[in-house]
């Protein structure tokens, strides 16, 4: 009898379990979407092999097990099934993931204060381990109640560790974060279970204050490798989650390019595009296609702050999908949003030239003669959207190399 491997729950369009189970050798793995009134019927076929199990069925699917281990019984949440002799057995790899998350990073909650957004299956698993290892205390942050976002600061504003367990920020509607950090003066670590995007609005601002931060893709291979090992009854090696999820990275990450008018970033696409075997995409070129007329037109006509407009609303559709080469336009760090969209699912590289060699040709701001201007007030925010800065001073060919070479180190 053929057994059933895969990731059971409501909506896993954004799942990336398949790619990682296949590369630890679960070929037949896949997505199953039930709906609630389903569920039980499901897990009581006797072809399951092994399933993971995600949002919303982490404690629902308790009541079908047979079996449940004591850790994951203590946590109160199951996210593994294995069928073995008939029976259902219920374990909580979660929390495993959870905690090479925060050891790779070198986030210790022992003696902290840690507080953990939301109150779900993964902030059951959260809190566990928290206590697992140590914390001082431990505080679940709710929208109601006595521990509220409302009145957080005046509560736990001494909190050193926190936790988002919710699920904003998430893929697709990854605008957004769930608090402000300048609100915990003495936070030290922030680790979001996310992992889609890989860098949340959390994340983005942990960045930008200096916190240590940890994301979720170490936790999802991880817990999926322990999962494996339960699925086959085998002993894989824990270097094979670094393996997994540094090409998971490099596939599903975003290179951005941005830079002066002129500074290469189409050419040098083109080529790294070519080098990657990852596709292209023209940020200007698609402003084209959506406005059905040449940007020059767009500005003569329509103005500059409608093509900042629409030049939003593109890069926003086009950094939502993964694993793209995406030469930007290069007014586009004028716009926050452009920025943090750039960052949140991609690497930034910012090209370098020199003035005197940035072509004007067909380039309305650039042949007002102000190119001097334009990198005064845009090279800041450059340097506020860029990974990394790239000296495009040799061939396309070349250039495209350093940066390939560069992203597929981190």
């Amino acid at each position: 009898m053929e057994r059933i491997y895969g990731l059971l729950g409501r909506l896993l369009g954004h799942s990336w379990s398949v790619p990682i189970h296949k590369a630890l050798g679960c070929e037949g793995y896949r997505l199953i979407e039930l709906e609630p009134e389903a569920l039980g019927g499901f897990l009581r076929r006797e072809d399951t092999g092994g399933l993971n199990v995600t949002i919303p069925y982490k404690r629902e699917v308790m009541k079908f097990c047979d079996e449940i281990d004591p850790a994951a019984r203590n946590i109160g949440s199951v996210n593994t099934l294995v069928r073995r002799g008939g029976k259902l057995y219920g374990y909580n790899t979660d929390i495993d993931g959870f905690l090479y998350m925060l050891r790779r990073a070198g986030i210790s909650p022992a003696g902290k204060k840690v507080l953990i957004l939301g109150s779900g299956g993964a902030s059951l698993t959260a809190q566990a381990a928290a206590r697992m290892e140590g914390a001082r205390e431990v505080v679940v942050i709710s929208r109601s109640g006595p521990d509220s976002y409302e009145n957080l600061p005046e509560r736990h504003g001494d909190a050193e560790v926190l936790v988002n367990a919710t699920p904003v920020g998430m893929w697709p509607h990854m605008e957004g974060s769930p608090i402000d950090l300048r609100l915990l003066p003495a936070l030290e670590a922030v680790a979001d279970v996310i992992y889609n995007p890989g860098r949340t609005g959390l994340l983005l601002q942990a960045e930008a204050l200096g916190i240590r931060r940890a994301g979720g893709l170490p936790m999802l291979v991880h817990q999926a490798k322990r999962a494996e090992e339960l699925f086959f009854d085998a002993s894989i090696p824990d270097g094979e989650t670094e393996n997994i999820a540094a090409q998971l990275w490099r596939d599903m990450t975003n290179l951005v390019l941005t830079g002066m008018p002129g500074s290469g970033k189409t050419t040098v696409g083109r080529a790294l595009a070519a080098l990657s075997g990852k596709p292209f995409t023209d940020l200007d070129e698609e402003i084209v296609k959506r406005a059905g007329k040449p940007i020059p037109e767009i500005f003569a006509r329509e103005g500059e702050g409608a093509f900042r407009d629409l030049e939003v609303q593109v890069l926003a559709e086009t950094c939502a999908q993964s694993g793209q080469i995406i030469a930007t336009g290069g007014g586009a760090v004028l716009r926050e949003e452009n920025r943090t969209a750039m960052r949140r699912t991609g690497r930034v590289y910012r090209l370098c030239r020199r003035l005197e060699d940035l072509p004007t040709a067909g380039r309305p701001l650039s042949q007002a003669g102000k190119l001097e201007e334009m990198e005064r007030v845009r090279g800041p925010l450059y340097e506020a959207a860029a990974d990394r800065d790239i000296w495009n001073d040799k061939s396309p060919a070349e250039t495209a190399g350093q940066i390939w070479r560069d992203f597929c180190e981190q």
